[in-house]
């Protein structure tokens, strides 16, 4: 009656309060690292039902025979010890598994004749509240298996590198024989004659009792493979920084954490950014990161946080998948994106790269040139900066603040901190953050955040694209050529660069596959150099790594989707993106999305008459004359062409465009404008008109403020706040008119 009241009496479990380490592995199962216990002992818990049943069915038979029959002391091995000590015959313990646990638990020297007594004591009373599985469990995890590894689950991985389970028999019975005598038996120390004596005497008990197990026998008399602490994996290190980061944020204390990354992709991105940083140490550039993720799953299958985790120069130790950093121009295909969605364009929508200014900001281009008009999708690969801001001014809501947001953007300044400089990476992002992005266009305009995990949590998802505007953006990423030469065939692959402010970051991001991938390179410290231009710098990383993933057939193609019902390909004229009419010359097809894209008639057109003889605009027809269709443009970009050498494109002798009104492009619309009261700054006047047009008037609440030519500014000083009617007129009479809202600040 008293055992069975201290069975259920309440009481702590045999291993409660025990440290333990933490053991990560690679979703193949490969130990990437094990870690120190708080005590510096390497002990990895495992519960008896995850053994193999011949783990714990070995240790007994070699150990202690009878533990299933015994109190916690077996009076007739105690006897036996004693006799073989006292006559010299080979040394026997007497000791049982649950006296052995004792003397762990409770660090009883047993040595002498009184702590050998205290320890069978404490082994009674131990069996007295606990039953044997889970006595046995907490031996095998206690067991001395040399130096500071206990317990057979911290064994197995730190000699042979795989977790108890994944043991076989022949290890299995040379991981029992080792805590009798783990100095002599130690895998790795110098002493293999002692751990295969010993292994063998118990493989012949195992044989008595598992005849059908003989056919391990040729394994058994092959040599025992084994690793040593000196060696301990330490693999994919920022990655597992990060998980045992949040597994102490969850003040989870012991357990086997499995993580989402693929060994292989791994060390492919290790090996890959090695080779092509050293093959780039004359420009000054030393540090990378990249990331790999499943789109499919979220999955991170890669992760490389900086060139060199051991290298304090380059601050090794920093994962550069989580720092904050200008993102370039990878966020312009999220503006297209919206821009589809809010039916502001499609891919042939033809977009003017023209000197312009959007308020205070006046964008420029990379290359500090203007190409004037081109389709959207060009505009999109060869990232050209004006039509960017352009379309983003545009959008309504949700705008690309709205967008980053809704992507888990953290830490991001009001909407009025960035402006349009947002656009071409006034704000930070981290890599993270952008993989989940690109990776989102691949999910059809769904977004969930990465996982780091073997198993992919359930997490949170919000749309943030159309299917339709997500397959076209990608659509238009693909037909970005490469910047390096690529076998024919290959798959296409949806690509952005992107160029921090100062050359401080060179990124490349884009989707491959069912993977997306985001490449990083510059300094930590924000230091720039010149040479970290996205297209130059990052893009060949970018492709180095794709193409040796291929080479290791680790991209198993994309995930099928079926074609966006709403999708349809349409025919436009080229010249415009419009739809075409009978003086359309060339027509193209385009991607609409049924019901948003714009549907507008081509009126780019004109049909004239040119002299033969002196090819010269005739103005009307005559005996000497033939006809010829032109493209007349407005005039920001006639004056583009005119310094581009193509004057026939100017219909302005004939009056072919005196039907086309103004066009105001600043002040912008929808914007408060706000101005000092002590040093008040000029309203920028900027407006653009028909080829025939040489100068435009500009009226603000009907008084005269100023006259220029298109495309000039005239600088406006407000008298006040408040609301106010800005108007500008050609001298055909067209006009155009915006309101606009001053607000006076100290």
């Amino acid at each position: 009656m008293a055992l069975v009241l201290l069975r259920v009496w309440p009481h702590q479990a045999l291993l409660a309060g025990q440290p333990w380490s933490h053991a990560v592995h690679a979703s193949g199962g490969e130990l990437l690292r094990l870690t120190l216990a708080a005590d510096d002992q390497f002990r990895q818990p495992l519960r008896l039902g995850d053994m193999p049943a011949a783990l714990p069915e070995s240790v007994l038979l070699y150990e202690d025979r009878w533990y299933y029959w015994h109190p916690g002391v077996n009076p007739l091995a105690l006897v036996r010890s004693a006799w073989s000590s006292a006559t010299g015959t080979r040394r026997q313990g007497g000791s049982t598994i649950t006296m052995q646990l004792a003397r762990r638990l409770y660090r009883i020297d047993s040595r002498s004749v009184g702590g050998k007594l205290k320890q069978a004591a404490a082994a009674l009373w131990i069996e007295a509240r606990y039953g044997k599985r889970e006595i046995l469990e907490a031996y095998l995890n206690l067991a001395p298996y040399g130096g500071n590894v206990e317990g057979v689950g911290a064994a197995s991985l730190v000699y042979f590198r795989k977790s108890a389970a994944s043991l076989v028999l022949p290890e299995m019975l040379a991981l029992a024989v080792i805590p009798q005598n783990p100095r002599q038996r130690l895998v790795g120390a110098g002493a293999p004659g002692a751990l295969r004596a010993a292994r063998a005497r118990l493989w012949q008990r195992w044989q008595e009792r598992h005849p059908d197990d003989r056919r391990w026998q040729a394994d058994m008399q092959l040599a025992l493979h084994t690793e040593g602490k000196a060696n301990m994996p330490f693999l994919a290190p920022h990655l597992v920084d990060l998980l045992l980061h949040e597994q102490q944020q969850g003040q989870e204390t012991q357990g086997e954490i499995d993580s989402s990354l693929d060994l292989r992709a791994q060390r492919v991105l290790e090996r890959v950014i090695g080779d092509y940083l050293r093959s780039r140490a004359e420009t000054g550039v030393v540090n990378a990161s990249a990331m790999l993720v499943d789109t499919s799953t979220m999955q991170v299958r890669a992760l490389v946080g900086s060139a060199d985790y051991g290298n304090s120069a380059i601050a090794g130790q920093v994962n550069g998948t989580l720092g904050r950093r200008s993102p370039g121009s990878t966020l312009k295909p999220f503006i297209y994106g919206l821009a589809l969605d809010q039916g502001l364009l499609h891919p042939k929508t033809v977009l003017r790269d023209t000197p312009s200014a959007f308020g205070a900001f006046t964008p420029e281009n990379f290359d500090g040139r203007f190409v004037g008009p081109l389709a959207a999708e060009d505009a999109l690969i060869r990232s050209r900066n004006v039509p960017a801001v352009a379309v983003a001014a545009k959008l309504s809501r949700p705008d690309l603040y709205d967008f980053l947001k809704q992507a888990g953007v953290a830490h991001m300044e009001s909407r009025e901190h960035y402006g349009l400089a947002l656009v071409l990476g006034g704000g930070e992002v981290s890599m993270e953050e952008l993989v989940q992005m690109y990776a989102m266009l691949a999910n059809g305009g769904e977004w969930r955040p990465v996982t780091y995990r073997g198993v992919a949590a359930p997490g949170q998802q919000r749309r943030l694209l159309s299917e339709e505007a997500s397959y076209i953006t990608l659509d238009m990423l693909r037909r970005n050529p490469r910047p390096d030469t690529s076998a024919p065939g290959q798959p296409a692959i949806a690509w952005k660069t992107g160029t921090s402010w100062g050359f401080r970051d060179a990124w490349t991001a884009g989707v491959f596959g069912r993977y997306a991938l985001a490449v990083w390179l510059g300094n930590f410290d924000g230091a720039g150099n010149p040479a970290l231009v996205g297209v130059d710098m990052a893009a060949p990383l970018f492709m180095r790594i794709v193409d040796a993933l291929r080479a290791e057939r680790l991209d198993p193609g994309p995930v099928p989707r079926a074609l966006p019902q709403d999708l349809r390909l349409v025919e436009v004229c080229a010249a415009s993106g419009d739809l075409p009419d009978e003086t359309c010359p060339r027509v193209v097809q385009s991607w609409f999305i049924a019901g948003k894209s714009p549907i507008k008639r081509n009126t780019l057109h004109r049909q004239v008459w040119i002299d033969k003889d002196k090819g010269t605009l005739a103005c009307k027809q005559g005996p000497n004359t033939v006809a010829k269709t032109v493209e007349a443009w407005t005039s920001d970009v006639q004056q583009l062409m005119r310094q581009a050498g193509l004057p026939l494109r100017d219909t302005s002798a004939c009056g072919g465009d005196g039907d086309s009104a103004p066009r105001i492009l600043q002040p912008l619309r929808g914007v408060r404008h706000i101005v000092r009261a002590a040093h008040p700054e000029p309203i920028l006047l900027v407006a653009q008109a028909a080829g025939d047009v040489r100068e435009l008037f500009w009226f603000v609440d009907g008084a005269l403020v100023g006259r220029a030519a298109p495309g000039e500014t005239v600088a406006w000083k407000p008298a006040g706040p408040g609301h106010h009617t800005v108007r500008v007129a050609d001298s055909n009479g067209h006009a155009d008119t915006r309101d606009i809202d001053i607000d006076l600040v100290p």
